[in-house]
């Protein structure tokens, strides 16, 4: 026979129930509440502002042009500006290849700069600019041009330029530091001839294609010669190298050929 439970008994049970349901949804809506309440002091106090804005990565540009650049200010709103926005402003600049911009904290800003990397220099307007491995040239911003690669020089041909920046950039960059300037010299028989000075005293002459390639053996050519011998080092089909002693000696013998040919002529 089943059990019949009275209706009186019943009754705390299902105030209890009642009681918890109630003190439920009170917690809920006082979380809300109180939730809502520190939001809307949070966008009242100053830590709802930028109070503090990181940047890394500025070496062409200053912080402070980059941050000006940005369009960010100390005491914005914190949720005034979509960081796309502020990322797509900085990279129309022809020496930035990216950048990252994120919300730190509450109130802080962080920005992330990677510039394009230097591979020489040119002189134009009397001036030397920088080239980036973008193909670009510019004055940075104090106009003092730090020492980070080669003089680039008579390179009017655009083309021919961009292709030794593709060459300069696949040079390991111990090896591009030791380069002091490039010489385009094209001949009758390759217009990709160039004259390489290096900051050890040494020539290098080489052809533009094939120059990444072989320069980057270029430590381990030099560490088997006499560091008090300088000359030339020929690259351009091989690679030997002859003192500037000898190459002097073969000039002004043919030189003295030519004069006696034209005297007996």
């Amino acid at each position: 026979m089943e059990k019949v439970i009275d209706i009186e008994d019943r009754i705390p049970t299902l105030k209890e129930k009642r009681r918890r349901r109630t003190n439920k949804k009170f917690s809920i809506l006082l979380f809300l509440f109180v939730f809502t309440l520190l939001v809307l002091l949070y966008f009242q106090s100053s830590y709802s502002q930028v109070q503090k804005i990181e940047l890394d990565g500025a070496k062409l540009f200053s912080v402070n042009h980059y941050i000006e650049q940005s369009g960010l200010k100390i005491g914005d709103s914190m949720w005034s500006f979509k960081e796309k926005d502020i990322e797509n402003s900085l990279e129309k600049s022809d020496w930035v290849e990216s950048v990252q911009v994120k919300r730190k904290w509450l109130s802080s800003v962080h920005i992330e700069v990677k510039e394009f990397k230097q591979v020489g220099y040119v002189e134009k307007e009397n001036a030397l600019q920088i080239i980036l491995e973008n193909g670009k040239t510019i004055i940075p911003e104090d106009e003092i041009v730090p020492v980070e690669g080669p003089i680039i020089a008579d390179f009017e041909d655009e083309k021919i330029r961009l292709r030794l920046i593709k060459e300069l950039k696949k040079l390991n960059s111990e090896v591009l530091l030791t380069i002091s300037q490039i010489n385009y010299v094209p001949t009758e028989n390759d217009i990709y001839s160039i004259q390489v000075f290096m900051n050890d005293g040494n020539e290098v002459q080489a052809l533009i294609p094939s120059f990444s390639s072989k320069m980057n053996y270029y430590p381990s050519i030099i560490s088997q010669i006499n560091p008090d011998q300088k000359g030339v080092i020929d690259m351009e089909v091989g690679s030997y190298f002859e003192p500037y002693q000898k190459v002097l000696n073969e000039t002004e013998g043919e030189e003295a050929i030519e004069d006696e040919e034209e005297e007996s002529s």
